[in-house]
């Protein structure tokens, strides 16, 4: 019986613990998924300004 209770205790440790890596690994993908969203917009920003800025200095001024 005491077997018992110690494998029923360690099952619940560890289905908590798969259950805290599910939910980290979820809201890691979801920051990862905001940041790299951003970050796209920023780089496309840049290339464009920098087309621009050639452009620019190349044709017109």
């Amino acid at each position: 019986m005491e077997q018992i209770k110690q494998i029923n205790k360690k099952m619940e440790n560890h289905f908590f613990y798969y259950l805290l890596c599910i939910l980290a690994a979820v809201v890691g993908f979801l920051v990862v998924k905001k940041i790299t969203s951003c970050m796209i917009k920023v780089v496309i920003a840049l290339v464009v300004l920098a087309a621009m800025a050639f452009i620019y200095f190349k044709f017109i001024a």
